[in-house]
């Protein structure tokens, strides 16, 4: 069971053999999350909350396979955090495929930058502390969203 979780944590060999890792599993989380949130804002939340969950077990148990810690193969991270930001767009939004891109570029400026809070989530234990900067650079994007949201379509 943990050699499964290991390969779900690295998106099989997408995290351990392409070059950026965390850029690619980014993009294809965006691509899923984009057919996800077509389905609805339900589908998508739901499948959060999943990936999140197992994300969790799956980081702990290649950490521990590996003897690492936040490894940069494991991606599982990023396509939580990626979908976090993209349930603040509202599928009918003008320019969707822009707001899209806006949200991608902002998760991974934060992920990388990892300011306040983002940095001290990243130091909890185990695969929570793997999730949890990305879950927190997620919210960090999405809130910068909203917030650009309010100005650019004042009610």
């Amino acid at each position: 069971m943990s050699v499964f979780l290991a390969h779900l944590a690295t998106l099989g060999p997408i995290g351990r053999y392409l070059p950026a890792p965390g850029t690619i599993g980014s993009i294809l989380a965006l691509i899923a999350g984009f057919f996800l949130a077509k389905n609805g804002f339900m589908m998508l939340f739901s499948a959060l909350l999943v990936v999140t969950l197992l994300g969790t077990f799956a980081a702990d148990a290649y950490s521990q396979l590996t003897n690492t810690n936040d490894a940069g193969e494991i991606i599982i991270d990023e396509v939580a955090g990626q979908w976090l930001v993209l349930l603040c767009i509202p599928p009918n939004i003008d320019s969707a495929l822009l707001w899209y891109g806006a949200g991608f570029i902002l998760f991974r400026l934060f992920d990388i930058l990892k300011p306040w809070p983002i940095s001290v989530a990243e130091k909890l234990p185990g695969g929570i502390g793997v999730m949890a900067d990305d879950v927190v650079a997620g919210t960090l994007a999405g809130m910068a969203l909203l917030i650009a949201q309010l100005f650019i379509y004042p009610t």
